[in-house]
């Protein structure tokens, strides 16, 4: 394998793993909207519905990348889990709050993963996949500020 090999392998397991934490946090938005109450309970559920399908879109794209630089990419649930590092979230019920603040800290978890995926995309001089990268980045760097700015204690 040479090093360029090494390089889109390398770049593919990052992509592989925003791919799960993307899916990952994708569904825990939804789990929020479904589940989000109180007095802001329609500004949050709309707001949630609207990450969760910015996080969706961004998912074939990832893959797609992955696939492009010769690589196989996620099969399956169980692939998610596996490789994931967003948590899930199980709780019967979670305080509008707390679903605040924890999408926010998934999302900005999701921003340093893509700033490594972006180093190693310059590493494999993928181009395409490097200026993906930033648009990927100011998506969830916009949804972290809105979770931000929508939290009682912003």
């Amino acid at each position: 394998m040479t090093t360029g090999d090494n390089a889109r392998k390398a770049l593919a397991d990052s992509l592989n793993g925003v791919l799960a934490d993307s899916f990952a946090l994708y569904l825990k938005t939804k789990n929020f909207h479904w589940h989000v109450s109180g007095p802001h309970f329609r500004n949050y559920h709309l707001m949630f519905d609207e990450q969760a399908a910015q996080i969706l879109l961004t998912t074939d794209a990832i893959a797609e990348r992955v696939r492009k630089n010769g690589q196989g990419t996620l099969t399956s649930i169980g692939d998610i889990s596996k490789r994931q590092t967003i948590a899930d979230n199980d709780a019967a019920s979670v305080s509008a709050q707390d679903m605040l603040k924890e999408l926010r800290k998934d999302n900005l978890a999701l921003v340093a993963n893509l700033r490594a995926a972006k180093e190693l995309a310059g590493e494999a001089g993928d181009n395409a996949t490097d200026g993906m990268l930033d648009d990927w980045t100011d998506q969830a760097e916009e949804r972290a500020w809105f979770l931000l700015e929508s939290t009682e204690s912003a």
